[in-house]
C-alpha cells in the first residue's frame, strides 16, 4: 500500500470520527469571546445572591426587578393582551412572572421553574439557653446538608417575626460590614480524638449545631441566665421583640459571606445559595429580556424544593396548577389542553465532575465546569426512583432550541448509578400532565455553605432559558 493511500485512509477515518463522535467543547476554547460575556452577566447575578439569602428576600428582590422592568401585578379577571407583563407572589416566599404570547395559551406555555430555598440552619421555636456564661441559639437543620461543614463558620441572621400585636418585623443581622457575626463552635485538634472516631455525617450531630450569639452578662448578679438576658435586651433595642416572639418567627442563619470570585483567573464565582438561585436569577433575567414571544411564558421562583417541595409554597401543592387554570380562564380555554401542550423546563443545578472524588460519578454521563448548561434526562436514586425521566420527543426539542439559540450545553447525570441521587421538581410538573426536564448548572460542593460555578456555564443557562422563550 502506497503511503498516499495510507495518508487517503488516515484522513478517511479521521473525517469519520469527526463525523460519528461527539464531545462537549470547553466553552473558553470553543467560543473565547464568551469569558467576558459571561463575566459582565455575573456581576448582577452575585448582587441578587447578596441580597437574597433566603426565599422571602429572593422574593422581595425579583418583585423589584420585575417592577423595575415594567411588570404588574397579575390580575385573574383582567385583560391582556401579546407582550404584557404580569407577576404573582406566593405566600411571600414564591413568586410567578409571565409574559403574554402572541397565541392563546391552550397552543403551549413555555415554563421554567427553578426553586430559591437553600440548606440552612433554621432557629428551632423556642430557641435561646445559656449555659456555662454563654448564650446560644438551638437549630433544626433545613435540606441536606453535610453537618461538619457548618462549624466555625460565620453565620448572618435573617427573617421575620410577627410580633403580637400583628407588626412584621424583618431581622437581617450580619451582612453590613459593622455587624457582627455568629458561629457553630468545634474541637480543637488536640481535644478531638474521640470526635475522629464519629462517621463522617456525625462529625457534627444535629443537636450540637448550636450557634454562639453571646458571652458577656447583664449587670445584675440576681438575675439566672444573665447572658442570655443582655442579648435579648440587645435584640429588643434593635427591634423590639421579646423571647415569646420567636414563637411566631421564622429565622434562617446562613452564610455570612459575599457572593466572590474565585480562582486566579476568576472564571468561578463561590457563594452560598447558588443551589439554585443561579437558575432562579438566569431564569429571571430570560423572562424579563423576552418581549413579544409565541407562547405565553410561566417563570416559577418555587419554595420548599429542599425538603421535598412540600408545603403550599413548593411545588408539591396547587397554586402553580391554579396560576396556569387563572390563565386558561381568561383567554377561555380548556386547562387540561394547556397543561397537555405545555412544555418545562425544572431549572436546577447537577454536580459537576470534582477530580478529587471521582469514584462517586461515571466520567462518560458526568457534567464538567465550563462546558455548559447540563441537560438532566432523569434524577431520582438507583434504579430512577422519585424520577421524572423526560421522552426522547422533549430532549429532542429541548436540544433542538439550544442549538439553534447557540448556547452551549452538555448531559449529565446526578453520580454513579449507586452512588445515591436527588430529585427536582420535575416530577410535580409531570403531574399536571406537562412535559419537562431538568436543565441548570453543573456546581461543585453543591449543599455546602460556599459553592462553586463557573460564569461560563451560568451564562450559558441564561442563553438556554432565554432561546426556550423565544424561539419557536
Amino acid at each position: 500500500m502506497t503511503k498516499r493511500k495510507e495518508e487517503k485512509m488516515e484522513k478517511t477515518a479521521k473525517e469519520l470520527q469527526d463525523e460519528l463522535t461527539w464531545k462537549f467543547p470547553h466553552i473558553a476554547k470553543a467560543a473565547p469571546e464568551q469569558v467576558e460575556q459571561a463575566a459582565a452577566f455575573c456581576e448582577g447575578y452575585k448582587k441578587f445572591l447578596d441580597t437574597g439569602k433566603t426565599e422571602r428576600e429572593c422574593v422581595k428582590e425579583a418583585e423589584q426587578m420585575l417592577l423595575n422592568a415594567g411588570y404588574r401585578p397579575f390580575d385573574e379577571n383582567g385583560t391582556y393582551e401579546p407582550g404584557d407583563k404580569v407577576y404573582m407572589i406566593q405566600r411571600n416566599k414564591a413568586l410567578i412572572a409571565t409574559t403574554f404570547g402572541t397565541e392563546k395559551v391552550d397552543a403551549g406555555l413555555r415554563i421554567n421553574g427553578a426553586h430559591i430555598d437553600s440548606p440552612r440552619l433554621d432557629l428551632k421555636p423556642n430557641p435561646m439557653y445559656e449555659k456555662n456564661d454563654i448564650a446560644y441559639f438551638k437549630t433544626h437543620y433545613y435540606g441536606g446538608i453535610r453537618k461538619y461543614q457548618w462549624g466555625t463558620v460565620p453565620l448572618a441572621m435573617h427573617g421575620v417575626i410577627i410580633k403580637k400585636n400583628g407588626e412584621k418585623v424583618e431581622i437581617s443581622i450580619g451582612e453590613n460590614e459593622n455587624d457582627p457575626v455568629f458561629c457553630v463552635t468545634d474541637l480543637l485538634p488536640h481535644l478531638g480524638a474521640e470526635q475522629n472516631e464519629r462517621h463522617l455525617k456525625d462529625g457534627l450531630k444535629g443537636e450540637e449545631l448550636n450557634i454562639v450569639i453571646g458571652s458577656v452578662p447583664y449587670a445584675d448578679d440576681e438575675i439566672k441566665e444573665p447572658v442570655k438576658l443582655l442579648a435579648l435586651q440587645i435584640l429588643n433595642e434593635k427591634y423590639g421583640i421579646t423571647e415569646a416572639d420567636f414563637l411566631r418567627a421564622e429565622i434562617e442563619m446562613v452564610p455570612a459571606q459575599k457572593a466572590s470570585d474565585v480562582g486566579l483567573d476568576r472564571s468561578m464565582i463561590g457563594a452560598y445559595g447558588q443551589d439554585d438561585r443561579v437558575c432562579a436569577y438566569t431564569a429571571l433575567m430570560a423572562e424579563i429580556e423576552t418581549k413579544e414571544p409565541k407562547y405565553t411564558t410561566v417563570t416559577v421562583l418555587t419554595d420548599k424544593e429542599e425538603i421535598g417541595s412540600e408545603g403550599n409554597t413548593g411545588l408539591n401543592s396547587n397554586y402553580v396548577a391554579h396560576y396556569i387554570e387563572y390563565l386558561a380562564e381568561l383567554q377561555g380555554v380548556n386547562p387540561k389542553a394547556v397543561f397537555k401542550n405545555a412544555v418545562c423546563l425544572s431549572s436546577d443545578v447537577n454536580a459537576a465532575y470534582d477530580p478529587t472524588f471521582p469514584s462517586v460519578f461515571e466520567a462518560n454521563n458526568s457534567c464538567y465546569m465550563n462546558k455548559g448548561c447540563v441537560l438532566t434526562k432523569y434524577t431520582g436514586a438507583r434504579g430512577k426512583s422519585g424520577s421524572n425521566d423526560a421522552s426522547a420527543e422533549l430532549m429532542a426539542r429541548v436540544i433542538d432550541i439550544m442549538d439553534r439559540g447557540g448556547v452551549y450545553w452538555q448531559i449529565g447525570e446526578l453520580g454513579a448509578v449507586d452512588a445515591g441521587g436527588g430529585g427536582t421538581i420535575a416530577k410535580y410538573v409531570a403531574q399536571m400532565n406537562i412535559e419537562v426536564v431538568d436543565l441548570g448548572v453543573p456546581i461543585l460542593s453543591m449543599h455546602s455553605p460556599f459553592e462553586l460555578a463557573s460564569k461560563l456555564d451560568v451564562y450559558n443557562t441564561y442563553k438556554a432559558f432565554h432561546a426556550f422563550y423565544n424561539i419557536v
